[in-house]
């Protein structure tokens, strides 16, 4: 599949604007602004919709009638996805992690809204349950599309190529682009977007679940597959990606000080909602690297939103 077969359907509102985060800049020493891909729209936004755009595409030019994908209890990709199907008449079947919640709240309330059909993992594996889900679909005839964990494939990563571009278009000065990185895709599509587009700053993933290097691994792979994709021709190693792990805190979704305190903090200060798992630990990380001089006084940091606000009301208690 080359650059010019590589199709798109259009689901978010973009361009997503940048914001100049005035109040955190004085506070914290640097030129600090926001990208804004918690507004891509589509099911209150999150940056898994720029992914889902070239995914669907190819499903639907697959002939797929069931988008079939996985993630967290609380996975804001799984919610984006079911947005998704809805909007474009596909079913949807999302395989959750664990056993249902005793109360629907954040992401599960909009997956059953959306019209999802939810199946728990239990105390089963979840990448076990996912693709007996899969092939139990196959068999059923219902001409199933598996949308990876994460959206985080060449299609899906293609996205974030596209959105370094987009970046480039709004020509605002960026020293460094900063954000969540998990599964690997929106860093991978970032790095091979720089070189396509010559973004001149560094791409910082600040990790919330995986070590360094098993995360460094990843996302260069995925590079070079998005690359090689996209008809350009690159040869990345792990060591040339940057990824930060020192704010793993307890585990995936465990919300620590670091998380409450730049939640709130960014909350009070520029109005701006953050979520606990995801953008919640990369601003916290974010600040410590600032506070340790880890970022330049005065460097122009651009911290790449990517969603995840419904999640917050499923953390009441640990956010008070």
């Amino acid at each position: 599949m080359n650059k010019a077969s590589l199709s798109r359907l259009r689901l978010a509102h973009l361009p997503t604007p940048i914001e100049p985060l005035p109040r955190l800049s004085a506070m914290l020493g640097v030129e600090l602004s926001i990208k804004r891909d918690d507004q891509t729209g589509l099911a209150l936004g999150g940056n898994k919709v720029r992914k889902l755009e070239f995914l669907l595409a190819e499903a639907q030019t697959l002939g797929a009638q069931t988008l079939i994908t996985t993630g967290a209890a609380q996975s804001n990709h799984c919610r984006q996805t079911a947005g998704a199907a809805a909007k474009q008449g596909f079913a949807c079947i999302l395989v959750l992690a664990g056993h249902p919640p005793s109360q629907t709240t954040g992401n599960v309330l909009l997956d059953n809204l959306l019209g999802a059909e939810i199946v728990w993992s239990g105390d089963r594996e979840v990448g076990q349950v996912f693709q007996e889900t899969f092939k139990q679909a196959q068999q059923d005839g219902r001409q199933p599309y598996m949308v990876p964990y994460g959206g985080s494939s060449p299609v899906g990563a293609a996205a974030y190529a596209a959105a370094i571009g987009e970046l480039m278009e709004q020509d605002v000065p960026v020293d460094r682009i900063a954000f969540a990185s998990s599964s690997g895709g929106t860093q991978a599509g970032m790095v091979v977007g720089a070189r396509m587009h010559a973004f001149p700053g560094r791409i910082t993933g600040i990790s919330v679940d995986k070590p360094a290097a098993s995360l460094c691994e990843t996302v260069a792979t995925l590079a070079n597959e998005t690359a090689s994709l996209l008809g350009e021709d690159l040869n990345l190693a792990p060591s040339q990606i940057e990824v930060k792990d020192a704010y793993l805190g307890g585990g995936y979704g465990v919300v620590g000080n670091l998380e409450r305190n730049a939640i709130h903090l960014w909350a009070s200060q520029e109005g701006l909602l953050l979520d606990p798992v995801y953008t919640g630990r990369a601003a916290g990380g974010l600040m410590d690297m600032i506070q340790k001089g880890e970022i330049d006084s005065g460097e122009r940091v651009l911290f790449w939103h990517t969603g995840g606000t419904p999640s917050l009301f499923a953390y009441t208690d640990q956010l008070r």
